[in-house]
């Protein structure tokens, strides 16, 4: 029995002497999920994230041009600036180097007062400390003062490495080294990290794309700012190199963001307030001691309407993203909300006894880039995700209020014209959401037998609860003759649709719930549309996209996934979305009886889904002697298959095949159903061309 379990048991032998106290770096070692949030790829990412953004603060401060992230087929990251340097001359209490204080200190750093950066987004003075303790070995090097000085460090501790890598001998040691001499005004720093595989799972891996996302994304923040990326761990491959660089600032982000044709062009909000909060402050006698400090935040904001209905807001605060939003995106919205209505009401597209619009019906087809920069910000958590500093949803409201206002009263031809697309584009809105909300009050039903109202051509089922029943959409109604007697009607139903679907990507939402087949769809499935979509109330809890195995088909999916993805996308979320893959060739066999001996009937058949596979398959069959009745049955459609084939293949769960379809990447999702099925016809028509030229023709089914 240990001692911890003899306390445990006996109260009066729990004293101070079971108590832990963990020193310096070790308690990051042991607990690194309270700085990095977890220990995989994230967590790498993170480690990786909180070196770059020590130079983004020099670049924010105006001392960086250039920042260089490397990765090596080591494992390990190298992140390079020309900012000034960490500090190497001796700081004055402790009298250790400042890069050995950085990098070995919790809670050490140039960013908790206001004399080395005015605004910076690593505020807590772990970052480089916290990557160094997960790191089996970090190397720095600083460009100062006429010279290139050198540390290195195991696990935290310095010292030095007698060869290159984490597995070299290592010797503990303090201080840092000159290593060679350089020009007086070249300064910078460079960090290369081994991460600690005790730490990190072995999988975990920095992704280059996210990689790539975020420096694109800084490099739009920060006008004049060279961010470049370099990819080494490819094996046999040439490096993968890529440079970003914007000098149009949060303007060109936003138009880089939008998804859609614009309303209006790019409109851009700027200013500033003051506020007071009360800090502690280190004195004279190294106590704290609350005071009274006056910060200045400066509010810029890029925004833009556009012809479609997704929003895209994204907000940062000093360049850092805060992906779940904060006081200044909270101060946005309320200004948003509050000046549309008002203006609203004074071109009188609002009547009096009108509801006011709300922020969703303003907010749709918004694109969006909220910037705060001030010192010291308040975030919650060391991951920064969300921006607490109660005084930026006052400054940021104030500034949006003045600015948007501004814009939509504007007596500009040009400006003014847009204004006004801009109110009736959100008065659109708030009618189609009044729509569907009515609709949905309507058409919603709890059960098969208190629904009166649903289509006549829907073939219910018996069983009404989620776990089992299902929804078969069918192309055509002579497939559904076949299904019927296919299907298991105690939990499986049908609902045939005539051709292919309205492309709802291009088409309003009125055109929308005009089409009586997207109107049917939403009905039978009784959950609402849109933003009031309620996955809960979801009458069945699988939706199976029954559609001939052709070109055709594969058209009439598509659609019928847009539909989905703009109105219903929660049922994609919860992955309640399948596609049945009915096979394209029956292989009938002749002498089985002969080469098989108890052969069931059903032995004969054999299904193939694909011409390649079907080639395959003939070519197994004659190295095994078997014949085959000649030509082979190529299933046209649905309708051509005989009720146990079709059951068979398709609608038995104990032999069937399904495509479950998810949306794991939900922006990359939303891109390709814009390029495919929206409105713009020259990006649809230059990826056509440029896939022919990749296409293997053989594949084309004619």
């Amino acid at each position: 029995m240990t001692a911890l379990t003899a306390a445990l048991h006996d109260p009066e032998d729990y004293s101070a002497r079971h108590l832990s106290v963990l020193e310096g770096l070790e308690a990051v070692r042991k607990r690194p999920g309270m700085y990095i949030g977890s220990t995989d790829s994230r967590g790498l990412t993170h480690c990786m994230w909180e070196i770059v953004d020590n130079s983004v603060d020099e670049a924010l401060a105006g001392y960086c041009t250039r920042i260089d992230v490397v990765l090596y087929a080591d494992g390990s990251v190298e992140v390079r600036d020309n900012g000034r340097g960490i500090p190497v001359d001796a700081e004055p209490k402790s009298g250790v180097a400042g890069v050995e204080l950085v990098m070995t200190k919790l809670h050490a750093g140039g960013k908790f007062g206001s004399g080395s950066y005015m605004a910076s987004g690593g505020l807590h003075g772990v970052g480089a400390s916290v990557v160094n303790a997960l790191s089996a070995r970090l190397d720095v090097e600083i460009d100062r003062q006429g010279h290139t000085h050198a540390m290195s460090f195991r696990r935290g501790l310095p010292g030095r490495f007698d060869a290159p890598g984490p597995d070299a001998a290592f010797t503990p040691q303090s201080g840092i080294e000159r290593v060679r001499r350089v020009a007086k005004k070249v300064t910078g720093t460079r960090i290369r990290f081994w991460p600690d595989r005790k730490i990190f799972l072995k999988e975990a891996d920095i992704a280059r794309d996210s990689l790539l996302d975020r420096a694109r994304q800084t490099a739009f923040l920060i006008p004049g700012l060279t961010i470049a990326v370099r990819d080494e761990r490819a094996d046999g491959e040439e490096p993968y190199e890529e440079e970003f660089r914007f000098d149009g600032g949060i303007s060109e982000f936003c138009a880089y963001l939008a998804p859609d044709e614009a309303v209006n062009d790019v409109v851009r909000m700027q200013g500033s307030g003051n506020f007071t909060e009360t800090v502690p402050v280190l004195d004279d006698n190294g106590h704290m001691t609350p005071t009274d400090v006056e910060r200045h935040l400066e509010v810029d904001v890029a925004l833009r309407w556009g012809t479609g209905y997704d929003t895209t807001v994204r907000s940062f605060v000093n360049v850092i993203a805060t992906p779940k939003g904060g006081t200044h995106v909270s101060g946005f919205e309320r200004a948003m909300t509050q000046v549309v209505n008002d203006q609203l009401r004074n071109t009188k597209l609002l009547k009096a006894n009108d509801d006011p619009v709300t922020k969703e019906d303003v907010l749709e087809g918004l694109t969006a880039v909220v910037t705060v920069r001030l010192p010291e910000p308040q975030f919650e958590g060391q991951t920064k995700e969300i921006l607490g500093t109660s005084a930026a949803t006052r400054i940021v409201s104030q500034v949006v209020r003045k600015e948007l206002r501004n814009f939509l009263t504007s007596t500009r031809r040009n400006e003014k014209q847009q204004a006004r697309t801009v109110l009736e584009k959100v008065v659109n809105a708030a009618r189609a959401r009044l729509a569907a909300r009515q609709q949905r009050e309507t058409q919603r039903r709890k059960n098969a037998l208190e629904s009166s109202a649903l289509p006549a051509k829907l073939v219910d089922c018996r069983n009404e609860g989620l776990d089992r029943s299902e929804l078969f959409i069918v192309e055509g109604d002579s497939a559904l003759g076949t299904a019927k007697l296919a299907r298991d009607s105690e939990f499986q139903a049908l609902l045939p649709i005539r051709g292919k679907i309205l492309n709802v990507q291009k088409s309003s939402v009125a055109d929308m719930l005009k089409n009586a087949e997207c109107a049917a769809i939403l009905q039978v499935i009784g959950a609402g549309s849109g933003r009031t979509f309620d996955l809960d109330n979801a009458r069945y809890g699988r939706v199976i996209l029954m559609a001939d195995a052709d070109v055709d088909g594969a058209h009439i999916r598509c659609l019928l996934l847009t539909l989905f993805y703009r109105y219903m996308r929660p049922m994609l979320e919860a992955g309640r979305v399948y596609a049945a893959v009915p096979p394209l060739h029956r292989v009938e066999l002749t002498n089985v009886g002969k080469k098989k001996r108890g052969a069931k009937p059903e032995d004969r058949y054999i299904y193939t889904y694909s011409d390649a596979e079907l080639q395959r398959t003939l070519l197994e069959l004659e190295k095994k002697g078997l014949s085959w009745k000649e030509p082979v049955q190529r299933y046209k459609g649905l309708g051509e298959m005989d009720a146990d084939q079709l059951a068979e293949t398709t609608m038995d769960p104990r032999h069937r095949t399904l495509r479950r379809i998810r949306v794991e990447h939900a922006e990359e999702a939303a891109s390709v159903f814009g390029l495919l099925m929206g409105n713009e016809v020259a990006p649809r028509r230059e990826f056509i061309a440029n896939g022919a030229q990749e296409l293997d023709l053989n594949r084309i089914d004619t």
